[in-house]
């Protein structure tokens, strides 16, 4: 299972969003998934503990050094960017 985290400035409205198209995403490509939301610093503490972080374009360069495959998002409720991401870093 995939562990995902889902990562905003504040950690309330959208990593929950994020989370919440995840979810639909994943489901549809076949992908079993365990996602968590939260805010930046959180999310950049813990990047290693996972495989995948999700947020947007603008907060990818928190996560410098992290083990994470980190995919930044330019329209946090477009499931079709995210499915086309979630497919370009071959994720399963």
């Amino acid at each position: 299972m995939l562990k995902v985290i889902a990562a905003c400035g504040s950690g309330m409205g959208s990593s929950q969003l994020i989370k919440m198209k995840l979810q639909k995403v994943f489901k549809k490509l076949g992908i079993e998934a365990d996602i968590y939301h939260t805010n930046v610093g959180d999310a950049k503490s813990q990047a290693n503990n996972y495989d995948v972080v999700f947020c947007s374009d603008s907060l990818v360069g928190n996560f410098g050094g992290a083990k994470a495959t980190v995919i930044g998002l330019k329209n946090l409720l477009s499931e079709a960017e995210m499915t086309e991401k979630i497919q370009a870093a071959g994720l399963k």
